[in-house]
């Protein structure tokens, strides 16, 4: 799945890389519905163009009835017509059998005679214009998935974009000046797309081609939304909103140019368009790299093959064998995507929590998340590899819950933080973990010279901390018990504290009951 994400978005690259490069209109349309057939895998592709009595047929890809490939249809007849009515995708996975198109003889003959069962159109739109249809089909019951319609309508759009330059550019060639202006902007804009630039690089070099100042803006008037794309003259600065389709991303503004030539004021509009395009694809990539990064986080917690995970990460900029803290939230998982994205870590889903793996040294990091995504959060590591952050997880998910238990909404903690209270309230409780963490600098001393200092420790306690019954208890010199609990000091540091004393007996215990 993910393969075929990337091999889509590098062809949709591609395919604007080659239409942005064409001066033909025929050729334009001829490669849009060879990329359409290619892109989908269907039987047959083909692009019908609107005209006021209808649309008719333009250009196919994988056609041999001649009837179908002279067919003509009535504004709302069939699925192509209802398309090109509605100005919205259509799929039928068995047009004879679907009843919400308008079926006419010389339609449902034609489709028939090119044996097509499977359909599906989507409009070519210049601003609110539907200048034709795109469509795909198969010649068996195929069913038209969300992400195929998106991509075909992705197509589509770039379509519209470039039969329109290219008419553009046919119309202003007896315009010398305009026509060599126009050109430098299609090339200019051109290369800002297939380099992936920003919009305010678009903004920079529509400004020095036209002579005024360019902006790009979060909010436009009402009057240039109302305007679909076109440019409006308000104050004397011309302003037009950037829009794909009916969603608005914002506008673009033009200083110092009331007198703009229609000539220019195309090349502006242009130049919003491109800017919705760029916007798009940066959009479309982000989600594609966000979907991956969910799906590494998915297949890291199942435990998939470590070898395959570290390569899958390097391809999205994240090396998981650098250091990482492990998050468990229960804040908004679109939020959390961005902020793995923003801090070049993993962010995915799992049942109702949402778990971040971030690259750092230390789990203060914790805290900022929480406080970004108005979140509680659980954490641990830092940790290095696909193993150790499943684990981590495990950790970081118990700490969540007891942090739920304890009612610290929006917080941020470590099992650490919590200590044996996390033993105590989280699920599935870790315990041979939580001994390691109060005493294990003493059972290592232990375990490695021979000694007993952590049978001292149970006698000292058990004797109410009374180094005289403690000795006698021990059969040792009271010094003997003294230099033993400073060693043990030496070791854990202030464990004589309350709240340490209070750690190091319920992990003196548990130690006992694990025998």
């Amino acid at each position: 799945m993910t393969r075929r994400r990337e091999a889509e978005l590098a062809a949709l690259f591609e395919t604007a890389s080659e239409l942005a490069g064409m001066r033909d209109p025929d050729a334009v349309l001829r490669s849009i519905v060879r990329r359409a057939r290619t892109l989908l895998g269907t039987d047959v592709s083909y692009l019908s163009m609107n005209d006021p009595a209808g649309t008719y047929m333009r250009v196919t890809d994988g056609s041999f009835s001649p009837l179908f490939q002279k067919v003509r249809l009535g504004l709302g007849e069939g699925l192509g017509g209802l398309v090109a009515q509605t100005a919205r995708p259509y799929a039928t996975s068995d047009y004879f059998a679907d009843a919400r198109f308008n079926h006419t003889n010389p339609i449902d003959s034609a489709v028939h005679d090119e044996g097509l069962t499977a359909i599906l159109g989507v409009p070519l739109k210049l601003d609110s214009k539907v200048i034709g249809v795109l469509y795909a089909a198969d010649r068996t019951t195929r069913e038209f998935p969300a992400e195929e319609v998106a991509l075909l309508q992705s197509l589509a759009d770039h379509a519209a974009i470039a039969i329109d330059t290219a008419s553009l550019f046919a119309t202003i060639q007896s315009h010398n000046e305009a026509m060599k202006r126009a050109e430098e902007a299609h090339d200019r804009l051109t290369d800002l797309v297939l380099r992936g630039g920003s919009s305010a690089e678009v903004a920079a070099a529509v400004g020095e081609l036209l002579g005024g100042p360019v902006e790009v803006l979060d909010a436009v008037p009402p009057a240039a939304v109302r305007a679909n794309g076109r440019a409006v003259l308000l104050s004397g600065v011309w302003v037009c909103a950037v829009l794909a389709g009916s969603e608005l991303l914002g506008g673009i503004a033009l200083s110092g140019r009331p007198d703009l030539s229609d000539a220019d004021r195309r090349v502006f509009e242009r130049s919003a368009a491109v800017t919705a395009l760029l916007l798009l694809l940066r959009r479309t990539v982000a989600e594609a790299e966000n979907k991956v990064r969910g799906e590494l986080i998915t297949d890291i917690l199942d435990g998939r093959d470590a070898t395959g995970l570290l390569a899958r990460a390097r391809r999205v900029g994240v090396e998981l064998s650098d250091p990482h803290v492990v998050l468990v939230a229960d804040g908004n998982l679109s939020g959390a995507t961005h902020y793995a994205s923003v801090h070049r870590g993993l962010a995915g889903s799992r049942g109702r929590d949402v778990v971040l793996a971030l690259p750092s040294v230390s789990t203060h990091v914790a805290r900022e998340v929480a406080k970004a995504l108005d979140a509680t959060v659980g954490a641990c590591g830092p940790v290095a590899g696909p193993v150790a952050i499943a684990a981590a997880y495990e950790e970081a998910r118990r700490c969540l819950k007891a942090l739920r238990q304890l009612g610290r909404d929006k917080e941020a903690a470590t099992m650490a933080d919590l200590g044996f209270v996390g033993v105590l309230l989280g699920d599935r409780a870790d315990v041979s973990g939580y001994v390691r963490s109060v005493l294990g600098p003493v059972l290592d001393y232990d375990s490695e010279r021979g000694t007993e200092l952590v049978h001292t420790l149970e006698v000292y306690f058990r004797c109410g901390a009374n180094l005289s019954r403690a000795k006698a208890e021990l059969h040792v010199h009271v010094n003997t018990v003294t230099q033993r609990l400073d060693r043990v000091s030496s070791l854990l540091g202030d464990w004589q504290s309350p709240d340490r004393v209070l750690e190091v007996q319920l992990a003196l215990r548990l130690l006992r009951l694990q025998g």
